[in-house]
């Protein structure tokens, strides 16, 4: 891989996007070279927002290629406030071999990828979320072969991870839609750029706020209503999202056996009924398994050198 950090899939080419998911797949099966690929390493774990998956993810990634790594609360660091992003990352570099960030502003994780010489991994901000898209689409692979020509759909608000799926669709061929309500939509320039990679890729991007967006998709994914940081919209916000609520009604409009998908943590009753979580065609805890061996491989490839 060319790059020195992962800020943005969009930053990763079609045949980066597949080598990262290769190796996934080989370090889920226990492939050999992976066993010290990164004894001597440490791995900094710069996290603004509380995390299960993202944490616990990053330090067995780190633990089972024989590298260590550094959980950095809120309270530690104060990025902004404490100290500047420009110092923490000058400060990093001089002790630690990279760091992910799981940040507020997106502003947070391109600084320090600016300021400091090591690679930084996006573990999420308000406007991407890299690593759960990555892990995101190899769950798509494992269940539904070739990607290309195929269809997913994500309902609900056009947030961070609704980003990063339409950054990703044209990089492994797939087709996605995001339908939400009016007013919540993804951010044009996000939407402007995919649409320009899946024109080059020969894909489709589709937004909008009708459901019929659903037909016969081959998937269909959906977040929570309100993000962290946005407690206080919570009752307006289930309010005006209850009608794209996904439940068996919905995906019952998806093709037959159509995938379910969530990001996790999931409200049962809220954006998705338990019946569709807890299903038969749900691949939510695959995800989950999945953010393991995708961040595994970004590191495997920003780690080594």
């Amino acid at each position: 891989m060319k790059h020195t950090d992962l800020i943005s899939v969009h930053d990763l080419t079609a045949q980066e996007f597949e080598e990262i998911l290769s190796l996934a797949a080989d370090f889920k099966s226990g492939a050999e070279r992976f066993r010290n690929a990164l004894e001597g390493k440490i791995l900094a774990l710069v996290f603004e927002k509380p995390s299960l998956r993202t944490r616990v993810t990053f330090e067995v990634a780190m633990l089972r290629q024989g590298g260590q790594s550094l959980y950095l609360s809120p309270a530690e660091i104060g990025v902004g406030k404490r100290e500047t992003v420009a110092d923490i990352a000058r400060n990093l570099e001089r002790w630690v071999d990279g760091i992910a960030a799981r940040t507020f502003a997106h502003d947070t994780v391109t600084g320090l990828a600016q300021w400091g010489k090591i690679p930084v991994v996006n573990a999420l901000t308000d406007r991407l979320h890299p690593c759960q898209a990555l892990a995101d689409y190899l769950t798509l692979k494992e269940h539904l072969g070739d990607l290309r020509g195929k269809h997913l759909c994500y309902v609900g608000d056009g947030n961070n991870v609704a980003h990063s799926l339409l950054l990703g669709g044209p990089k492994v061929g797939m087709d996605v839609t995001v339908v939400t309500p009016e007013g919540y939509a993804p951010l044009g320039d996000i939407v402007q750029t995919a649409r320009d990679s899946a024109k080059a890729a020969g894909t489709q991007i589709t937004v909008t706020t009708d459901l019929g967006g659903v037909e016969g998709a081959d998937a269909v994914y959906t977040d929570k209503w309100a993000s962290m940081g946005q407690e206080d919209e919570k009752a307006e916000r289930e309010r005006i999202f209850a009608p794209y609520q996904v439940n068996q009604a919905l995906m019952a409009r998806a093709r037959p056996g159509a995938l379910f998908l969530h990001c996790l943590p999931a409200q049962r009753g809220a954006e998705v009924t338990a019946d569709v979580a807890d299903g038969p065609t749900s691949v939510i805890f695959d995800q989950a398994e999945n953010r393991l061996t995708t961040q595994a491989a970004v590191l495997y490839l920003l780690l080594r050198g």
